[in-house]
């Protein structure tokens, strides 16, 4: 769907993603089902509540996962 959203767990990632990482996910994700790149004015409001709703429901499945193999079970955060 989304082909230019990167994977943000270890092992892909040697490191933790960075809020960055995760906001630039979230925008890329509510673009493509929203259809715009840039949203009109009378819609920048939900587009922006929507990008913020996808980071933190993002960074919250990245902070439940538990990564395993590679020595060992580990959190991704």
């Amino acid at each position: 769907m989304c082909r230019s959203i990167k994977t943000l767990r270890p092992p892909v990632l040697a490191e933790e993603a960075t809020e960055d990482e995760i906001r630039a996910a979230a925008l890329q994700y509510v673009r493509k089902v929203s259809g715009f790149r840039a949203p009109a004015a009378h819609n920048q409001e939900a587009f922006d509540r929507a990008v913020e709703a996808v980071a933190e429901a993002t960074a919250e499945l990245l902070a439940g996962l538990e990564i395993r193999g590679g020595g060992g079970a580990r959190r991704a955060s």
